[in-house]
């Protein structure tokens, strides 16, 4: 049941499909899985396409004490741009503009590797054009993301808080030049701060919050978690608030109301991770060696126990292989964002599982990888790493091609 809502196709309102509209007034998808297709990775678009699973955050700077107060306490991550809210919505209902449209452009940049070899790094630079409500601030902040994978998810939450912050070291005490941060949130405005892991900022602690904050953004349905029916539409939108909304009282609470959030969220909880191929190829286990020894599992940390008391019994106990420390590390200026979120700056990025990254072609039909899509393979992706990690990506620079290839094959069967 929670797959098929997953899949479900929203319409606006008025319909004569009652337990399917309130969809709007402005959106990103018009389902969870257009953004997360076969629950799996999203990309920036290609050529022409109008995108679907890629959108941009949007928010200005705290320009006050008490604005930067607020969101260091934890209870909200940003301030959202006055009149476009907290992301770009480029679609409307019918009578409703979408927000705007994104268009980006690539630099490439040339890097020499050892042994003679080019890699190719591309640049994005992301522009909107036709915005539909007016100008936007010129103080605001904008930051391109891809859907994440959905595999492993209810596993990650099982992990023991006491697991997560152990590994922190904000201030590089071990002097290894790895200076993990928790990224501690508030979900529920109640001076009980809990660790971060979802998001590409850790700004969710929960697979809920995350699939809750999904529906208001992307699908513009409210839920009872959140119960805006107008999902992201500012009062400088005046024509969002003209729209019928879905809620229907003899349905229940909100648009999407009980149990819909919560089947979805099971059915997040429960993707499983896929099995690795190849574990005693020769190759694959020389890749395995260069991955630690390049310094890669300081952050992405290969393996956990999960919880005996995990909330879901079949996540109790079990040995996971997820190859991430689900904490906040500085990766330079190359990956910054420039907008800080939570207490994330814009240098920060919270590490990535990698289970499952090798079946994103097999799955979604490309390979295009880190939180913008901007990679065009694995080797990519590890090239734009810096900052903390980037005396772990100089050794794959300089290490011997075959060691290179090695590194990629492991990476292919995680």
């Amino acid at each position: 049941m929670g797959e098929s809502l997953f899949q479900k196709l929203w319409v606006s309102t008025p319909s004569s499909t009652r337990a399917s509209d309130g969809l709007g007034p402005l959106f990103n998808a018009r389902s969870c899985e257009s953004c997360h297709p076969k629950a799996g990775r999203g990309r920036p678009p290609v050529e022409d396409e109008r995108p679907v699973s890629i959108f941009l955050r949007l928010s200005v700077a705290p320009s006050t004490p008490e604005e930067r107060a607020l969101i260091e306490s934890g209870k909200v991550p940003f301030l959202p741009e006055p009149t476009y809210g907290s992301q770009l919505q480029n679609f409307g209902v019918p009578g409703v503009p979408g927000e705007g449209e994104i268009k980006i452009t690539y630099e490439e940049i040339k890097v020499d590797l050892s042994e003679g070899e080019v890699a190719y790094l591309r640049k994005p630079t992301y522009t909107i054009e036709n915005l539909a409500y007016g100008p936007m601030s010129d103080h605001a902040l904008v930051s391109a993301r891809v859907a994440p994978p959905m595999i492993g998810l209810g596993l990650l939450e099982a992990i023991a808080e006491t697991d997560i912050t152990s590994q922190a070291d904000p201030e590089d005490a071990d002097q290894d030049g790895i200076s993990g941060r928790v990224s501690w949130v508030d979900p529920n405005d109640s001076d009980t701060r809990t660790v971060g892991r979802f998001g590409w900022k850790a700004l969710k602690a929960s697979v809920q919050s995350q699939s809750a904050g999904a529906f208001t953004g992307d699908l513009g349905l409210s839920t009872p978690y959140d119960l805006r029916n107008y999902g992201d539409c500012t009062e400088a939108q005046t024509v969002c608030f003209e729209q019928a909304h879905g809620e229907q009282a003899d349905l229940g609470i909100s648009e999407a109301p009980d149990p819909v959030l919560d089947l979805v969220v099971f059915y997040s909880q429960n993707l499983a991770v896929p099995a690795r191929r190849d574990v005693n190829d020769p190759r694959v286990l020389a890749g395995k060696k260069v991955f630690h020894e390049a310094g890669c599992a300081s952050c992405h940390t290969p393996k956990y126990v999960t919880s005996r008391t995990a909330e879901n019994p079949v996540h109790q106990f079990q040995l996971i292989w997820p190859y991430t420390d689900l904490l906040l590390h500085d990766l330079g200026q190359g990956l910054s964002d420039d907008r800080p979120t939570g207490s994330a700056s814009g240098n920060e990025w919270k590490t990535p599982p990698l289970w499952g990254i090798g079946l994103t072609e097999n799955i979604n039909n490309h390979r295009f990888f880190l939180h913008d899509g901007r990679a065009r393979g694995l080797l990519e992706a590890v090239l734009w790493h810096g900052g903390e990690a980037e005396a772990a990506k100089t050794r794959v620079v300089e290490m011997p091609a075959k060691d290179r290839a090695n590194l990629i094959r492991f990476l292919e069967t995680l």
